[in-house]
This record gives structure tokens, sequence and C-alpha cells, in this order.
């Protein structure tokens, strides 16, 4: 009997001291900011994501990314605009990735880590230091 009590508080102390992995980043995820949803997916080898629906575009369907630096692309739709592109890695991190951001139309390199199931940071910077970090919620 207290060869089994040790063996269970054995594996129970090895449980919660080994780190959970992380959930899978593909799904919806809601922003922080202008009420956006963005979805990630699988590009390959590495993730991806489109904006799917923000207060601009609830509010004009047809809304335009106008912003962009580039001339040619400010008549693009931001519904679906890709916005994220070329992050590798994980499980729990993917690096070396682009974010596009339509409310300045720059582009940053950033990083997505996951912190649970449901929650991700996302980091993008001009140039280290210079950066800003958002935490997502996972909407599906």
């Amino acid at each position: 009997m207290k060869t089994k009590m040790m063996l269970a508080a054995a594996t129970l102390a090895a449980a919660l001291a080994s780190p959970a992995l992380a959930a899978d980043p593909t799904g919806l995820w809601q922003t922080p900011t202008n009420g956006g949803q963005v979805r990630i997916a699988r590009c390959g080898e590495a993730l991806c994501g489109t904006l799917v629906t923000s207060n601009h575009i609830r509010a004009d369907a047809n809304a335009r990314d106008e912003h962009n630096r580039n001339a040619d692309l400010r008549n693009r739709p931001l519904r679906n605009l890709p916005m994220l592109t070329g992050f590798t890695g994980g499980p729990t991190e993917w690096r070396n990735g682009s974010v596009y951001n339509p409310a300045d139309g720059r582009t940053y390199s950033g990083s997505i880590t996951m912190t649970n199931d449901n929650s991700l940071r996302l980091r993008g910077c001009v140039v280290a230091p210079l950066c800003k970090t958002q935490t997502w919620t996972r909407v599906q």
C-alpha cells in the first residue's frame, strides 16, 4: 500500500513538473484591437493568417487596404487579407514570420507563442527592441 501511494505521488509530481504542450495554433482568433478576427492555418510547413472580420469590415463589407504603403495594393479588400505569413517552428513557438498591420500599412517581423490552449502572444517588431506584443484569444 505504501509503495502504491509513493508511486502515485511520484507520478503526480512528474505530471505537474513537466510542461504541457500548447494546443495547435490553427483556428479563429480574436485580436485585442478593432474587433479583428484572424484565421490561422497551415501553409505548407509554415503558419499563415488571414483577416476574417473587423469593425471596419462590419461597417463596410467592401472596406479596402487603403493604408498599404504600396499604392498598387490599396484596392485589396480587407476581408481575407493576408496578415500573417511565413511563421516556422513549433510546437509552442513560431518565428521568422511577417505581420502585416492594415491600420498603418506596414509589415513587421514577428513571432507567435502559444501561452495555453486558448491564448497566444503575437509579437511584431520594426527592429528589436522596438516591438509590440498582443494577446489573442481563441474563438474556435
